[in-house]
């Protein structure tokens, strides 16, 4: 167990660093003062003490009990101590039991260090000074650079590190260091003196040198900072510096520090601080565009200096065409020219966005800041870069097998190049949008199918010879909302038109598939017998309880009948649905409500009024679903006289214009709805 421990205690150590020194050197480990390392010249001077055993036990018969004492203090306080021209008896031989031993003096500098398991322990540098010493007085007399090789070595043990370095009391290097020159390149002549804080990172540069200067000054008694040091293959490390002062008396001979790489650890550090800010910044959020904006402010600066996202609106992808994304989010840093956060981007086949797409792998590259590769910026393609950008990341984020949005990041200027480990960590904190993205995901196929379904059952209208009939239909903005309007148009028999509108309670899939049944179930009905309209949304309506429950519909049903040659007849019922709109040839509109009743499937023993209505000559006549006329934040009845009013102004347009007016009136960000219109004008009477 002892050599167990002793190994752990010693492995993170350059004990070569002593096997050459002339100076005698023990380490001991732990309160007990095990001895756990000694150098030749320190068995020469007191003999084979075994390793492992206590120095009360194994110095027991040639050592001052009080010197025990020192070893306690240093390893309590952590403040060296040196001994003077100490007495005491050294052993000649190498048996730990000789008792052959003579007076002597020692100067011995003891130090406390920690190894890498945390265990702390204590190094003792002795010099034997018996001949410079005179039985009259006992005082040191070791030279100058005895003195300072004893206090230096000491102070070098407590710091060991990867790279050792020695700068004068003034703050400059006063001696080469190997490990130095390995790590950066530079050569003696140009980190010598100040030469060294030319390696460091720019940005960090200036507080270094100023805390470092502000050290010499104050003298404390551990000197610690970290900074990032420029490496031979021109990258930049994290690197921790730790330096002690050399003291004799009051005055400061030099420093003694240390480097040591903590790329890793600050990696780690940096990684679980990012999510964590991201986490905090996505608390709460919903809507899958606030949590994509809030994830690039922690993007930029952090990691990068630009960041975008797009969504793919396509769920499924169109080999070999043009594929499109939308940027949601979008976020600059460091005076660069700020990206609109909405921007469809074409993704042509072999621009980088689209290979990211097609091969779902990210795309890295690093390049002179401004000068991006040609295969990056296609010449002719829409700039995507900022204009001193020095690396780019493309990073597609795959969900549920599909790549669902596309992440940009650059670099510019002298910041360090994006590299793997930033591609990495925007993956993780990209997974913070997990959730949502599928959620979008999943309205993307889900209004696809119903659109699909809409547009497999608005069929377009049949070719009348005396009146002129036109539909529209225009999808919501939304992706989440997929409506149940519905319209129909069709031919009786007997000549009379059919006409018919409504919408299904709802923004959803099933709601979808409920108005393609509502439909059919309609058509049915209005050709099963004759009846007057009210007489048909009264049998609908109890089709609507039986089959659908708790479902709400509202719905128009009209016919247009032929009275007399050139004379047309609007014979109309309502069920909850906005009223019909008829604009006369001289520019006059009004709505139609005589006939207006409750929603489909409220009332179990419903009934509907039907009302009549001739159509002059030139006139149009608008049916239409709600979402035309709603807005937030606006009370239906202004929306409604926006409409009529409109409706006079384009009352001499063609039939096709003037449904495309209408639809134009629409603010497409204050309409999460569908629309679908259906228009009908009566011939002019001569």
């Amino acid at each position: 167990m002892v050599r167990s421990s002793l190994d752990g205690f010693l492995s993170s150590m350059r004990l070569d660093v002593f096997d050459s020194m002339a100076a005698a050197v023990v380490i001991t480990y732990g309160p007990e003062h095990r001895i756990a390392y000694a150098n030749a010249p320190y068995r020469q001077m007191f003999g084979e003490r075994l390793l492992g055993r206590q120095v009360r036990e194994a110095f027991s018969d040639v050592t001052q009990g009080t010197y025990f004492e020192v070893l306690d203090r240093v390893l309590a306080t952590g403040r060296p101590e040196v001994l003077t021209a100490a007495p005491t008896s050294l052993s000649r031989t190498a048996s730990t039991e000789s008792t052959d031993a003579s007076p002597c003096f020692i100067t011995c500098s003891v130090s406390r260090l920690a190894s890498a398991d945390g265990t702390h322990g204590l190094v003792g540098v002795i010099l034997e000074v018996t001949e410079q010493v005179s039985a009259a007085e006992r005082i040191r007399v070791l030279s100058e650079e005895r003195r300072r090789a004893v206090l230096r070595y000491s102070s070098l043990v407590a710091a060991a590190s990867e790279v050792i370095w020695v700068m004068d009391a003034r703050g400059g290097v006063i001696e080469r260091s190997p490990g130095w020159e390995h790590v950066t390149g530079q050569s003696w002549e140009e980190y010598r003196g100040d030469g060294w804080a030319d390696a460091l990172h720019p940005e960090d540069r200036d507080s270094v040198v100023r805390d470092w200067y502000a050290a010499l000054a104050e003298v404390p008694p551990l000197f610690t900072t970290s900074y990032r040091v420029r490496t031979v293959d021109g990258s930049y490390r994290h690197i921790a510096v730790e330096a002690a002062p050399v003291i004799d008396g009051e005055r400061v001979l030099e420093w003694v520090g240390t480097c040591k790489d903590v790329e890793q650890d600050w990696q780690k550090a940096r990684r679980e601080e990012l999510l964590a800010r991201a986490n905090a910044s996505t608390l709460g959020l919903v809507q899958l565009e606030e949590i994509l904006v809030a994830l690039t402010a922690v993007i930029v600066p952090a990691v990068a200096d630009s960041c975008a996202v797009y969504l793919l609106p396509q769920a499924l992808p169109h080999p070999g065409g043009i594929q499109s994304a939308e940027r949601v989010a979008a976020t600059t840093g460091r005076d660069l020219p700020a990206l609109p956060p909405h921007r469809e981007e074409h993704l042509r086949p072999g621009s980088p966005l689209a290979h990211a797409v097609e091969h779902r792998v990210p795309v890295q590259a690093v390049f002179p800041p401004g000068q991006p590769p040609p295969e990056l910026a296609p010449p002719g393609t829409e700039p995507w870069l900022p204009p001193r950008a020095n690396s780019a990341i493309i990073l597609p984020v795959v969900v549920e097998g599909t790549v669902a949005a596309l992440v940009t990041a650059s670099a510019s200027g002298e910041r360090t190049p994006l590299g793997q480990a930033d591609t990495e960590l925007l993956g993780l904190l990209l997974g913070q949008a997990h959730a949502p993205l599928s959620n979008a995901l999943e309205y993307q196929r889900t209004k696809q199918v119903a659109l699909a379904l809409q547009r497999c059952l608005l069929t377009d209208p049949p070719d009348l010879p005396d009146l002129d009939l036109t539909v529209r239909y225009r999808p919501s903005n939304t992706a989440a909302e997929v409506g149940g309007d519905w319209y129909d148009s069709f031919e009786l028999a007997d000549g009379t038109l059919v006409l018919t509108i409504g919408d299904v309670s709802g923004h959803d899939l099933p709601a979808a598939a409920i108005m393609s049944q509502l439909r059919t179930m309609l058509r049915g009905l209005a050709l099963d017998r004759q009846e007057s309209t009210g007489g048909v949304l009264r049998r609908l309506d109890l089709s609507v309880q039986t089959l659908y429950l708790e479902c709400t519909a509202t719905c128009v049903l009209a016919r247009v009948q032929r009275p007399a040659p050139g004379r047309f007849t609007f014979h109309y019922s309502v069920a909850g649905h906005p009223p019909p709109l008829l604009v006369e040839a001289d520019g006059t509109a009004r709505f139609l409500t005589a006939a207006h009743d409750q929603l489909l499937g409220l009332d179990p023993d419903p009934r509907y009024d039907s009302a009549a209505e001739p159509l002059p000559g030139g006139s149009t006549l608008l049916l239409y679903t709600d979402g035309l006329v709603e807005r937030r934040y606006e009370d239906i009845d202004i929306s409604l006289e926006r409409l009529r009013l409109h409706g006079c102004k384009a009352a001499r347009l063609p039939l096709g214009d003037f449904c495309d007016s209408v639809l134009a009136r629409v603010p497409a960000d204050d309409s999460n709805d569908d629309v679908a219109i259906v228009a009908l004008r009566v011939p002019q009477v001569p």
